[in-house]
């Protein structure tokens, strides 16, 4: 059978979509368990796969379904539970397993769901591996002669999650949070037990709010994209509680942001450039680079110029920077450097021996640290070393995913958008590549001002959403990145 060129299913973070829809029905799920147990087991004599979900509700229906199929394929599935999707990563180095699976959908809304893979070094999968489930996925799923040795055993590894606490507290021995109060917003998500467990293990004092899950309410008014488009709750509280900030995670925390005492987002290009600073100075920053992608604001590519650091961008997703950091790593890692690489997004890589995904709760711990061994006396004076150039993202709803460059209306908008902005420096027009959704990211230098950039970013978007056949009022909204909150949408 040969191997499409093309994958169907698989998409930028695994295989994603909305629950009761193919893909995401039980049938497809079993099927898809069996295909990458065998996959991703075959060289192994008594494969072992560890799982873990965050906490909507659809999970335990497509956990139950992806187990089966795995058991099918003779592995034994370890369930460890509601687990950060970092958690699940750590585990599959700690124990050695063959691979490990998450079910989430990170920060997206409650009726997605998604499921994702890792392999034995924790890495995710390549697309090479992907069309080979997918390949396997056509054909039979035919156990008329299996013999009931050949099946698979799950284990309930609730227990396990403690290794996973353990880790993230003792990587920091010695280090103290005493006198640092922190809002912990949990997204209702799965680091609704282990965000403030490991912070208060640390001993800071924590303010912790949506960490009360119901399996519906998962990203709800709530969580690091929430905070990113509306920052005020979260910077009400953080004075009324008298806090240092606000610490915010996202649905299978993953990503983290942080708000500062005076309600200011503190982003992921903020983390790198703090981060970066820190390794740096203790001689610690793999190969003296830093990674990101195509999303990040330029004044990061500048940030790092200025300080003879070498960066290096990639496509929009943070496998790609993974990737990036592996290579970086198998050429000049000693074992006390750290690859650091991320998202503007908050999905921060710190890579090590033993960590090579993102990692919030890890994350958070690391700028805290890095904001304590600083001097500074704020958040606010320690992000404010970076400032950021005019950009907004915008992201909209599409009836269908047309190719963009078929779209003569489009084209001919952004290019009178790129003549008429005289400071444009960067225009990224793209569809997502886990959602229905097309996005926009613009960014110019301080002769334009983020209100006109968002002016000209509905207008692209509502362009597109009319050439795809997208109805009138359909989603579609603009975020400042520069300082945090969406811009208002235009009255016609």
């Amino acid at each position: 059978m040969e191997t499409p060129k093309k994958r169907q299913y698989f998409g930028t973070d695994g295989v994603r979509g909305h629950v009761g829809q193919t893909p995401l029905v039980p049938e497809f799920i079993t099927r898809l368990g069996y295909a990458a147990g065998a996959v991703l087991s075959r060289t192994a004599s008594h494969p072992t796969f560890v799982i873990g979900r965050d906490t909507r509700q659809s999970g335990q229906m497509l956990q139950s379904a992806l187990t089966t199929g795995l058991l099918a394929a003779g592995t034994t599935v370890i369930d460890l539970g509601v687990i950060t999707t970092p958690g699940v990563a750590f585990m599959v180095n700690k124990i050695n397993a063959e691979a490990g699976v998450v079910i989430s959908a990170s920060h997206n809304p409650v009726n997605e769901n998604g499921i994702k893979f890792f392999n034995a070094q924790s890495e995710k999968l390549s697309e090479e591996i992907e069309l080979e489930i997918e390949v396997l996925l056509e054909g039979p799923l035919d156990l008329i002669q299996a013999e009931a040795s050949q099946f698979g055993r799950r284990i309930d590894g609730e227990d396990m999650r403690e290794l996973y606490v353990d880790n993230l507290v003792d990587e920091h021995k010695g280090l103290s949070l005493h006198g640092i109060k922190l809002v912990l917003d949990c997204a209702n998500g799965a680091a609704s037990w282990y965000a403030p467990e490991v912070f208060s293990r640390l001993g800071a004092e924590v303010v912790v709010i949506h960490a009360s899950p119901t399996g519906t309410n998962i990203n709800e008014w709530s969580g690091s994209e929430h905070v990113r488009r509306e920052p005020g709750d979260l910077t009400t509280l953080i004075r009324k509680f008298d806090a240092n900030f606000g610490v915010v995670f996202d649905g299978d925390a993953d990503r983290v942001i942080f708000v500062d005492e005076n309600g200011n987002l503190v982003d992921g290009d903020h983390m790198l450039a703090i981060l970066a600073d820190y390794f740096h100075s203790q001689g610690r920053l793999l190969a003296n680079t830093v990674v990101s992608t195509t999303m990040r604001n330029g004044a990061l590519v500048n940030y790092f110029a200025e300080r003879d650091l070498h960066f290096i961008e990639t496509s929009v997703g943070d496998k790609y920077v993974m990737a990036e950091l592996q290579a970086l790593m198998a050429k000049e890692h000693r074992p006390d450097q750290i690859g650091l690489g991320g998202e503007q997004s908050g999905h921060i890589i710190i890579m090590d021996g033993e960590h090579s995904t993102g990692d919030g709760i890890r994350s958070g711990i690391y700028l805290i640290r890095t904001f304590l061994a600083s001097g500074a006396e704020t958040l606010a004076e320690l992000a404010d070393s970076i400032h950021k150039y005019p950009q907004v993202i915008a992201s909209a709803r599409v009836a269908e995913k047309i190719d963009l460059e078929t779209l003569d209306q489009v084209q001919a908008l952004q290019a009178a958008i790129e003549k008429d902005l005289v400071g444009l420096t960067r225009l990224n027009l793209r569809y997502s590549g886990t959602e229905p959704k097309v996005r926009l990211m613009m960014e110019a230098d301080t002769r334009h001002t983020e209100a006109e950039l968002a002016e000209k970013a509905f207008a692209l978007c509502e362009a597109v959403q009319q050439a795809t056949g997208t109805p009138d009022g359909s989603f579609l909204e603009v975020l400042n990145v520069t300082r945090g909150g969406l811009v208002p949408r235009p009255e016609k």
